[in-house]
């Protein structure tokens, strides 16, 4: 019989005591605390919302609304029933309980009912409102709901914790051009007066966070989905995009479903399908159930589309798709288990894409789509662990980040390995069947693994899960008579004393003239004898983690770079860059400009796309962060010509296009400016170069951080665009890429403003060209009041908002003022919220390591 310590230790932490917290009731506060949702969850079933909202056209007006919230309660004390409410007093209008019309009472963002009003059994609540706008995402001719994690609360009054699921009855009225959408299907609609009223079914049982709606002047399009009309909103006026993308659109998504079907053996377990394309989109996607939200510049292409931009639209319709049975059918009990539905998710978009291309083709993009966003983030002083605490829900949206999304992934996948393929899809399967349309934890998954693997899944837990950071791996070698008498792999923490090791697979390759020797490793102790290489001969040099499935910081065998020609499997390339760069990064073995120069060398030889993009990325960030500006200056037009060279002799048009975004992202002498703004005034790209509207938007912008006096370019490039919602996108970004000091200026000061924040994906994208290297010197002033208003940030914006506040405006600093600037406000504020220090950290660590590195 194996330990269930898991089990009991997350019982303990979030559970212990459960009776004597239903005594000592949960106080009035803000938010939604752990103590206040456990009370209600004990109390409370059988919720339903009757909603019927009056949108106007004009989002400066008022949306009013009225609800009927029906439940059934047990009364159990003379305690007070809290309705979250995340509103101004004077936006609920009116509240009756069972009949009996209240005194109306809002209190630190709860509607207060008295016990008295209420009785054991079935209650009503009828509320009179305004909504809120804040996660309404008012836009010019449309709207969106937007409610995760804790963000229902600030449109409705309800109960907004995820283990209260409830069915939503919906009805709006909107201005008779406008379409709209929901979750439930479309019941009824009747037009009066210029308006339309639009009455919804019932929907599935759903948490807040997962009850949504659009409605605006939107485009129509509809495709069968599992033999079901399936109608899908949207606002692109590309018609070439539109051509090439619906079918490919419909048919990823016919197919994710198909898959996660057949893997969990369980259907589509909701009552319809539905998409909205929002321009400008927060997120990626959101997984509302008939009604998902998806990024129009990732899901509409042209043509000329981009492996990676091909690989994002299918990962991201894939993900979307897996949440219907991850995250929607079976839900997290509590927010700090969030991950739970975005590992799964991402996982098994992963599989899913996998199963329709080659073994090796999926390898690849799971290595380099997954590994260095997860290292950004677990190399740091701020690395938080998978599964992280939680007290209250209103720092719910700080949950999120690149470890849930790409270092959990990793962790699942080595989880799979551990317990076995065949067994950990069963015991997946039955975690859904047992949970379905209700909520589990992370502890409730491992409990059914743990009946499918004679392995400990205690210890690996805590080191992948619970832990932060990550191993650092080396090896030892010793010859005798020019064959190998021993090797020696050793793992070690990244940071701290602590003694810990990482049970994981990966693969060690020996490179020879002729030939390539590969053995798999388990390691599972922090240090292990590789028996199986003893007798090899001396090897050219040595590849750990050759084949890119293991998580870690590698030791890597300088003498690769001479020897590269030998590395010709694609994965094997992708893991030596990666770990060459974490090696330089970490001060070892390889200093920035000798892996500058190495993978400069590479562009023209590197023929696979994803790895052409992951060197010209790394290119990038060497040449920006970790060169001194007198260095980058004397290498600049080597590596302009370099990239130009490397675009004609690539034969392939997707690799072009990405030697010639790198040429653009990089270029600082004139006749690399002349020959680019010859390309954007004419509209003529290079050669076999493809390039679209946006990305000659992106060029103009590129031309503008070059140009001392650009008014005039950037208000051509306004004229050239004709799509109102990337209009709207640019007249932000161009404030911030102004040649203007005062401009800018006020552009930044404008930001303390909430309403100039609302559209997040365009501030985060100009701050980018405001903090621009090449802007620094005028914009290093803006860094402290950047970092006062992150704790604002975090209050008003979406989830992922003060990430990209800090890494667009700090990711690209190496100035030793702003290293002081950062510390000198994390010694002033000792006491800050733990979770944005972390991200404050995370930011600005390649900012900290420049100070070592840039010599």
């Amino acid at each position: 019989m194996k330990k269930t310590g898991l089990v009991a230790l997350f019982f303990i932490i979030f559970n212990s005591g459960c009776d004597a917290q239903m005594k000592a009731l949960p106080k009035i506060e803000s938010g939604v605390s752990y103590e206040l949702a456990q009370q209600r969850k004990n109390l409370l079933s059988e919720i339903q919302y009757e909603l019927n909202l009056k949108i106007p056209e004009n989002k400066s007006e008022k949306i009013s609304g009225t609800e009927a919230l029906t439940f059934n309660y047990k009364k159990q004390n003379e305690a007070p029933l809290q309705i979250d409410f995340k509103e101004e007093s004077s936006s609920l209008i009116s509240v009756s309980v069972n009949g009996q019309m209240l005194q109306p009472v809002l209190e630190k963002e709860h509607i207060i009912i008295d016990a008295k009003y209420l009785k054991s059994g079935p209650n009503q609540v009828d509320i009179t409102f305004f909504a809120g706008n804040g996660a309404l995402n008012r836009r010019d001719g449309y709207l969106y709901a937007l409610f995760v994690p804790d963000r229902a609360r600030t449109m409705f009054p309800c109960f907004d914790q995820p283990n209260l699921k409830a069915k939503y009855s919906l009805t709006l009225t909107i201005p008779e051009k406008w379409s709209a959408i929901a979750n439930g299907k479309l019941k009824e609609t009747t037009i009066q007066k210029g308006n339309k009223t639009l009455q919804f079914n019932q929907s599935d049982l759903l948490p807040t966070y997962l009850f949504s709606f659009a409605a605006g002047d939107f485009k129509n399009f509809t495709e069968k989905i599992s033999e079901q009309d399936s109608r899908m909103l949207y606002r692109e006026t590309d018609s070439v995009k539109i051509k090439s993308s619906m079918d490919s659109i419909f048919t990823l998504y016919r197919n994710a479903l198909a898959y996660y079907e057949k893997w969990t053996g369980i259907r589509h377990p909701f009552q319809k399908h539905g998409m909205v394309v929002i321009p400008d989109f927060q997120f990626g996607g959101m997984e509302h159930p008939g009604a998902i939200l998806f990024q129009n510049s990732t899901l509409f292409l042209d043509h000329n589309a981009t492996q990676n931009q091909l690989n994002n639209r299918s990962n991201l319709i894939a993900h979307e798709v897996a949440h219907l049975w991850f995250g929607d059918m079976v839900t997290m009990d509590w927010f700090n288990d969030v991950w739970m539905k975005e590992v799964f998710a991402n996982f098994m978009a992963d599989k899913s894409t996998g199963a329709s291309s080659d073994k090796s083709v999926y390898d690849l993009k799971f290595l380099t789509t997954h590994f260095p966003a997860a290292y950004g983030v677990d190399r740091t002083l701020g690395a938080n662990p998978i599964r992280q605490v939680l007290d209250n829900l209103q720092n719910a949206g700080m949950m999120y980040g690149p470890v849930i999304y790409n270092k959990a992934p990793i962790m699942m996948r080595q989880l799979e390995l551990l317990t076995g393929e065949e067994n950990f899809r069963k015991g997946v399967s039955e975690y859904l069947r047992k949970y379905a349309y209700n909520n589990a934890s992370w502890p409730d998954l491992i409990t059914i693994l743990d009946k499918h693997t004679p392995k400990d899944l205690q210890s690996w837990n805590k080191v992948w899960v619970n832990d932060p950071g990550r191993p650092v791996i080396d090896y030892e070698v010793k010859y005798k008579d020019s064959k190998i008498e021993d090797f020696i792999i050793s793992q070690h923490p990244e940071y701290g004393k602590e003694q810990k090791s990482w049970p994981q697979e990966f693969q060690i390759s020996l490179f020879y003239p002729d030939k390539v020797e590969k053995i798999n490793v388990k390691l599972s102790g922090r240090e292990e004898v590789i028996s199986e290489l003893k007798g090899k001969a001396k090897p050219l040099f040595i590849l750990l983690n050759s084949s890119g499935i293991g998580y870690g910081m590698f030791k890597t065998d300088k003498g690769i770079m001479t020897g590269f020609s030998l590395v010709k499997d694609p994965i094997n390339r992708a893991s030596a860059y990666i770990s060459l760069y974490e090696n330089m990064l970490s001060g070892s073995e390889v200093t920035p400009l000798e892996l500058l120069h190495f993978l400069s060398g590479q562009l023209a030889k590197e023929n696979t796309e994803l790895n052409l993009r992951l060197i010209t990325g790394y290119i990038s960030t060497i040449y920006w962060e970790f060169l001194p500006e007198n260095q980058r200056l004397k290498e600049s037009e080597n590596i302009e010509n370099l990239l130009w060279k490397a675009l004609q002799a690539q034969a392939a048009k997707n690799n072009k296009k990405i030697l010639f975004d790198g040429y653009q992202g990089i270029f600082q002498s004139k006749s690399a400016y002349d020959n680019l703004y010859t390309i954007w005034k004419s509209q003529t790209p290079p050669q076999d170069v493809s390039l679209n509207d946006e990305d000659f938007t992106g060029l103009a912008l590129s031309l503008s951080l070059r140009n001392s006096n650009n008014n005039d370019l950037l208000q051509e490039q306004l004229t050239r665009i004709k799509n109102p919602d990337r209009v709207n996108r640019f007249k932000i970004i161009m404030k911030a890429a102004s040649s203007d000091q005062k401009v800018r200026d006020d552009f930044f000061n404008n930001l303390i403003q909430k309403e100039n924040r609302t559209n997040e994906s365009a501030v985060g994208a100009a701050l980018g060209y405001l903090h621009h290297p090449l802007r620094q010197h005028t914009s290093i002033h803006y860094l402290p009041k950047t970092l006062d208003l992150l704790q604002e940030i975090q209050k008003t914006g979406d989830i992922f908002f003060p990430d990209n506040w800090l890494r667009s405006t700090l990711s690209l600093y190496q100035n030793p003022k702003a290293f002081e600037i950062v510390n000198q406000f994390l010694s002033q504020h000792p006491d800050y919220n733990s979770i944005l220090k972390n991200k404050i950290l995370q930011a600005t660590d390649n900012l900290r390591r420049a100070q070592n590195l840039v010599k």
